[in-house]
């Protein structure tokens, strides 16, 4: 069976200066990251990922909210990022879908590779043929 999308839980240290919420490789993170990046999207309507990488990511909503719905060629799951406390695993081979951002979302991302643009599958039709080969 094929690895699922599942939410990471990160602790949480409040105080009265506020939230330290840290997140480390091989701990909370479930391998070596070896890129970081955010996002921060324009407009409600625009769509980001849509499409398939051949590594593992971890999404981590930083501010605002956004909706990640997630394929792995049988089945679709809606998840949906909020809090910077909640980051959301996706592993290799998982097309996404991110969206429904609300105004003020920025989103970070952490990998387990650096980026290869050969490493992602942009068009769902050889996303699925390449699940089919597997």
């Amino acid at each position: 069976m094929r690895e699922q999308c599942r939410f990471i839980k990160l602790k949480t240290y409040l105080d009265k200066r506020g939230a330290l919420i840290p997140f480390e490789s091989e701990r909370e993170i479930p391998f070596e990251i070896k890129r970081c990046f955010f996002i921060k999207p324009e407009g409600e309507n625009t769509v980001r990922g849509d499409h398939a990488n051949l590594c593992s990511e971890v999404i981590i909503c930083v501010s605002g909210s956004c909706k990640i719905e997630s394929d792995d060629g049988k089945e679709k799951k809606l998840f949906v990022l909020g809090s910077p406390d909640s980051a959301l695993y996706i592993p290799p081979r998982m097309w996404k879908k991110i969206y429904d951002f609300s105004s003020d979302c920025i989103l970070l991302v952490a990998a387990d590779e650096r980026f290869d643009e050969t490493r992602v599958i942009n068009s769902y039709e050889e996303y699925l043929s390449v699940l089919k080969s597997e």
